[in-house]
């Protein structure tokens, strides 16, 4: 007999089967005798998110004819890094809410979510190594160094209210748009595909990352806590210059700017709706949602020589899901 649960899981999104098998090698790799370990990281885990990242590496590899075992151990394994991330950009943040929970320094305390972080990732070294491929040892160190760089270039223009954009999307394309680099790289890595269809494949991922992160930057300003689970205004709270207070800045008043200036650098939210009223006067979201579509279509542009198929189009509508959501 069907299992209507299934079918219906299935018809709301194509990968669930894969997806599930993914996360079938999560759990199993999370496992570890220190019960705190266990405890952190199946909570973060659980959380669920949209776990794009390992989806590019399932579809880049579907859509190169690779149908191996392994792409669903390194799906996991760029899933791994992403969480380490999360969990030291919570400490770093100071967040106490993601994905509508408690963070888990919020529950476990700073130490213990750092040191759980280093677990995720020598973790995820264990599983890179795994595969056997040398090149995917490169393109997964490569990627996590990368990532802790930004990390660390976000940190020195916390509270920069004269940071350029072009040093602020540098920003976004260590720290957030390298692992989708990677993980779509992977999926050709697998394939043994050439190298200017891997070049292509890393294109798209980078550029769907930027515009992936360029819309989370201005859902602070338009989205509610609600649907984003987190709390709006975040990255204001943390002195975060992002596009939309970068552009809002240099189109409104003297007064305005004096106001959203101030904010950045003392990290103040209390003027917050004001803000977010100047962001949407002067057109600010919209311009940075044109500026995430126009990375979209670079990302459409690289996939462009793949064999036609479903994996092809799931990664193009994954183009559009990313640029034009709410949350």
């Amino acid at each position: 007999m069907t299992d209507p649960t299934a079918t219906a899981s299935a018809a709301a999104d194509p990968m669930a089967a894969e997806m599930q098998r993914v996360d079938d090698v999560i759990r199993r790799r999370l496992a570890s005798e220190v019960v705190l370990i266990n405890q952190i990281s199946h909570y973060i885990v659980s959380a669920g998110g949209k776990r794009i990242r390992p989806r590019l590496v399932l579809l880049t590899a579907a859509a190169l004819g690779f149908n191996g075992q392994e792409k669903y151990e390194l799906a996991a394994t760029v899933e791994f890094i992403h969480t380490a991330t999360l969990l030291h950009d919570d400490v770093v943040d100071e967040s106490d809410l993601r994905r509508g929970r408690k963070t888990a320094n919020a529950l476990f305390g700073n130490a213990a979510s750092v040191l759980v972080g280093d677990f995720l990732y020598s973790r995820a070294f264990q599983m890179m190594v795994s595969a056997g491929r040398l090149r995917v040892l490169d393109v997964l160190a490569d990627a996590t160094n990368v990532i802790a760089e930004g990390e660390v270039l976000q940190l020195m223009n916390m509270h920069d209210a004269d940071l350029s954009v072009d040093d602020y999307l540098r920003v976004i394309r260590f720290k957030t748009a390298k692992l989708f680099e990677a993980s779509a790289q992977l999926g050709a890595v697998l394939a043994d595909a050439p190298a200017d269809v891997e070049r292509s494949c890393a294109n798209f991922g980078r550029a769907l990352g930027t515009a992936f992160q360029l819309v989370d930057d201005l859902l602070d300003y338009e989205g509610d806590t609600t649907a984003l689970g987190k709390n709006v205004g975040d990255d204001l709270r943390e002195g975060k210059p992002t596009l939309p207070l970068l552009l809002a800045m240099e189109r409104g008043t003297p007064d305005e700017r004096q106001l959203i200036r101030h904010a950045i650098e003392h990290g103040e939210s209390e003027r917050l709706a004001e803000i977010i009223a100047i962001v949407r006067r002067v057109g600010a979201i919209q311009a940075t949602r044109d500026a995430a579509r126009i990375e979209a279509a670079k990302a459409r542009d690289s996939i462009c020589t793949l064999p036609d198929g479903p994996a092809r189009e799931a990664l193009l509508e994954l183009c559009v899901r990313s640029v034009e959501r709410s949350s």
